[in-house]
């Protein structure tokens, strides 16, 4: 199997997760924190995957890094749909990036790959919000993750 078919097949997994995620997590529940210690809500952390795919995204394209931006607004992080929408829109924006990846261009290459990195680890962030918050975890997440 060829390396930028691998590349897709992990990004569209992620993409599920996240996908499920937002589908799954009670709206009410974005605007959560975790208790008794230092973090941000779980609609922050999502603000940060859509940024980071958003820039990343153009990083891809070009081979040099745009600077980090965001076009979901703080507002719109309490938001279900406007959270999922930014999810699914910002997925476009990678898959149309990796699509024109020259997997020998190894400054592209490593702009993928800190993007992924960047996915597992608000994904393992997320999971700890999850548990932390008692909220129910999607199916999804537990057989990627083996979670309880």
């Amino acid at each position: 199997m060829a390396t930028a078919t691998i590349i897709r097949e992990r990004f569209l997994e992620s993409f599920e997760l996240y996908d499920d995620l937002a589908r799954e997590v009670p709206e009410s529940s974005l605007a959560l924190k975790l208790p008794g210690i230092a973090s941000n809500a779980i609609g922050s952390q999502l603000w940060c995957v859509v940024g980071a795919r958003e820039s990343f995204a153009g990083a891809i394209r070009s081979g040099a890094w745009p600077g980090f931006s965001c076009s979901l607004t703080a507002a719109e992080t309490r938001e279900r749909e406007a959270v999922a929408a930014a999810l699914s829109r910002s997925a476009e924006h990678v898959l149309a990036a990796i699509d024109d990846v020259d997997t020998g261009d190894d400054d592209r290459v490593r702009f993928v790959l800190r993007l992924l990195e960047h996915e597992a680890a608000h994904q393992g962030q997320l999971i700890r919000y999850l548990y932390g918050l008692q909220l129910r975890i999607p199916a999804r997440w537990k057989e990627r993750y083996a979670l309880a």
